[in-house]
């Protein structure tokens, strides 16, 4: 369930409350003295991808290997070993241009 956070309009003083989406109007409507505050959503738990099954990994090489020239594509692209090695080669000798 969401927290949502509720000023009182006489005292200025903020609080937050747990409730289903479904009961916020019923609240708002029930207690005029109070205004919602919109702030900045919470994020719970670690938001870097440690573990991940088969089919999270293959829709990520799916995206980078149709992104190749993002950060997401040199993680999770499919490559050769020849290809890494001359994506290499190319990036320690600056010959990004001459290389077709």
């Amino acid at each position: 369930m969401p927290t949502y956070t509720f000023e009182i309009i006489e005292t200025g003083e903020q609080y937050d409350e747990i409730m289903k989406i479904s009961e916020k109007d019923d609240y708002l409507k029930n207690n005029p003295q109070v205004k919602p505050v919109f702030t900045a959503p919470n994020f719970v738990g670690d938001h870097i991808i440690k573990k991940m099954d088969g089919g999270m990994k293959e829709t990520l090489q799916k995206i980078a290997d149709k992104n190749p020239n993002t950060p997401l594509a040199d993680r999770f692209s499919r490559r050769s070993t020849k290809d890494i090695q001359k994506e290499k080669v190319v990036k320690k000798y600056n010959l990004k241009d001459t290389i077709v």
